[in-house]
């Protein structure tokens, strides 16, 4: 019976190969559909590392929405399909380890993710003995791609951000001097501050330049010494490198004491978080922060193909986060990484392609990898007006 049914089949699939006509002769289409071997290579693997269930979750949905946005953009490369292959850490350090062993298996060419920085820290390891290049979204943290040539970041590290923001400060305000307000016993906030502070303090030849700097405890809910000691300073512009809950109620607070300080923040302070602890609109007349995709002043064709995609598969009055911009580019430069090898490249070389200082065209912008694996990229300048991120300035990178 089983013999009958697969030469049915197979006079049915002749009969079909008979009619078409302009199309493929019957040896071509034999050769197609069966007599063509399977081919392993004829798929191209992408693994994706992300919390896809469990408290951060709803953090890494718009890093995966981005990744599988540009996947419908460009679902082959080579000639070869590619296959997104999921794996789940489960916001949790012991799945996080299981989960990556599990991917790694499965021979992924490149990884994207993962979405927090201690799951891409358990992974570090496997991916580097395994020698697969892994891409990290929005993963700041310097610590995952130190000491590791196989792990690669679109987004700006800490410190970086703290450089970027002195440069605005100088050469976009013209100002010569600034101030920090960051949180005790913080490591991250401190890179950042000490990029800044650092900037500030050379570019003006001025050791007194950044004129305050002061601690709080994180968690408080008063700021009213330090933004006194703000505003007797006169200081125009100050840097708030700490959580986002407690530059929210500083913000505030100095909102109610009147201040007309400009505060400046990280990426973090485009996220939902940040617009729904804050509220009333979102119109923050005393916030500015960075964001890594301006969709104002993103004049380039992956831009235009991001943003029409995006549009038509979310509605016009969607608008996406620099997460989805971001997933989207990590992509994008994996694929682009993929054809700049050879047609059966394997993980090592599409690694030494992304270190090898190639520019790759993403929705963001022009990013290239430094020896670190961190990228050289412009970054957007924005502010909050009315419940959308609108960009005031572009900062070119310093190469």
């Amino acid at each position: 019976m089983k013999i009958y049914r697969l030469t049915a089949f197979i006079i049915t699939l002749i009969f079909i190969a008979a009619t078409l006509t302009g199309c493929t002769t019957f040896d071509n289409f034999k050769e197609a559909f069966i007599e063509k071997p399977q081919d392993s290579k004829a798929t191209i693997q992408i693994g994706i590392y992300e919390p896809m269930s469990g408290a951060d979750k709803k953090n890494a949905e718009d890093e995966i929405k981005g990744i599988k946005l540009a996947y419908e953009q460009y679902p082959t490369v080579n000639g070869k399909l590619v296959e997104l292959v999921d794996a789940d850490n489960a916001s949790d350090i012991y799945a996080a380890e299981t989960a990556i062993k599990e991917l790694l298996l499965k021979e992924p060419t490149v990884i994207l993710g993962s979405y927090g920085s201690v799951y891409s820290l358990v992974a570090g390891d496997y991916i580097r003995d395994a020698k697969v290049p892994t891409i990290a979204i929005t993963n700041s943290n310097p610590l995952v791609t130190k000491n590791n040539s196989y792990y690669f970041r679109v987004c700006y590290v800490d410190s970086n951000q703290g450089d970027i923001l002195a440069k605005y400060v100088l050469e976009e305000k013209n100002e010569k001097t600034a101030g920090v307000l960051l949180p005790k016993d913080d490591d991250a906030a401190m890179a950042m501050a000490t990029a800044f502070t650092d900037r500030i303090k050379a570019e003006t030849n001025n050791e007194d330049a950044v004129t305050v700097y002061e601690e709080y405890v994180p968690g408080g809910d008063d700021f009213s010494e330090q933004l006194n000691i703000v505003k007797e300073s006169g200081v125009k512009n100050v840097l708030l490198p700490g959580e986002i809950n407690d530059s929210v109620k500083i913000i505030k607070q100095a909102q109610e004491m009147g201040l007309d300080t400009v505060f400046l923040g990280d990426s973090d302070w485009t996220t939902d978080e940040f617009t729904s602890l804050y509220g009333n609109g979102t119109t923050i007349n005393n916030a500015e922060f960075i964001s890594f995709f301006g969709k104002e002043v993103s004049e380039n064709k992956e831009a235009e193909k991001f943003l029409k995609a995006y549009s038509q598969k979310y509605g016009k009055e969607s608008k996406p986060s620099d997460a989805v911009a971001l997933g989207y580019d990590a992509y994008v430069i994996a694929i682009n990484a993929i054809d700049k090898a050879s047609d059966d490249a394997e993980a090592e070389e599409v690694r030494e392609v992304l270190a090898g200082q190639a520019k790759f065209q993403g929705a963001s912008g022009m990013i290239t990898f430094n020896g670190m694996g961190d990228p050289i990229k412009t970054a957007y300048i924005s502010v909050w007006e009315n419940g959308e991120i609108n960009t005031v300035a572009t900062i070119n990178p310093t190469l």
